[in-house]
């Protein structure tokens, strides 16, 4: 089984991290991006050290330097994913197109509307008649 070791860090770390591991040939296995319970970003660089993965999180900040110059497309899709669901910017990284949420979506930033059952519920009664 494979370790997962979870490493703070803040923004300015995120480029450094990157630089070291790619010049290391380290693969990057992904960018994960949530808001967690209190709504505050929590973005994590994901990297194949074998045996483990090193899971570098960076807590709370909305605005983040794109790794794209280091790592190019397996670094931009997932920065431009984590865009356009939560409001999270990478800075330098392409976001002239969107990857898969409507172009009629809120001018440049990333949400996902989500409407609790119960409301849905009260704005359709007496429509099905």
């Amino acid at each position: 089984m494979q370790e997962y070791k979870k490493i703070s860090i803040t923004k300015d770390d995120i480029v450094p991290v990157a630089q070291r591991m790619r010049a290391a040939g380290v693969h990057l296995a992904m960018i994960h991006g949530f808001l967690n319970k209190d709504g505050v970003p929590d973005i994590s660089y994901e990297y194949e050290v074998d045996p483990a993965i090193e899971s570098y999180t960076v807590v709370g900040e909305r605005v983040l330097p794109s790794i794209t110059g280091i790592y190019d497309l397996g670094a931009e899709w997932a920065e431009r994913e984590i865009m356009e669901l939560i409001d999270v910017k990478f800075e330098g990284c392409d976001t002239s197109e969107r990857l898969f949420m409507p172009e009629s979506m809120i001018e440049g930033q990333g949400h996902i509307f989500v409407t609790p059952m119960e409301e849905l519920t009260k704005n359709t009664q007496g429509k099905e008649e």
